[in-house]
């Protein structure tokens, strides 16, 4: 299995909270990792999708954090480039939210994305 290493301009990155959040999953497996990838959903074309995975697929790229690494879909890569992954509060919920510069139309619910 291969893994590439994230070009920095070209970056994913996770706010301190989504670093805390994913930590406080991946406690109990500390050899696990996060693993984000995209997958065709819903009215505007692409969903995202996170799991906790053993390790990278082949051509992922990899980034590591203080106690998270993340390894994104090689073929996710472009349309996630940019991206800042966050924890935010609405209401009583926590919910990870995608800040993607690429992303030009999202549904209503929230739930699906296009890129250009």
């Amino acid at each position: 299995m291969t893994a590439t290493t994230f070009d920095p301009a070209s970056s994913v990155s996770l706010t301190a909270s989504a670093q805390k959040y994913f930590a406080s999953k991946l406690v109990k497996q500390p050899e696990k990792l996060i693993r984000l990838s995209t997958k065709a959903s819903g009215c505007t074309g692409f969903a995202y999708v996170l799991d906790i995975v053993d390790g990278p697929s082949a051509g992922d790229s990899v980034l590591s954090f203080d106690s998270v690494t993340l390894a994104v879909d090689s073929q996710s890569i472009t349309m996630l480039s940019g991206t800042e992954i966050d924890l935010v509060r609405e209401g009583v919920n926590e919910v990870v939210k995608f800040n993607n510069p690429n992303v030009v139309a999202e549904c209503g619910c929230g739930e699906s994305f296009s890129v250009s």
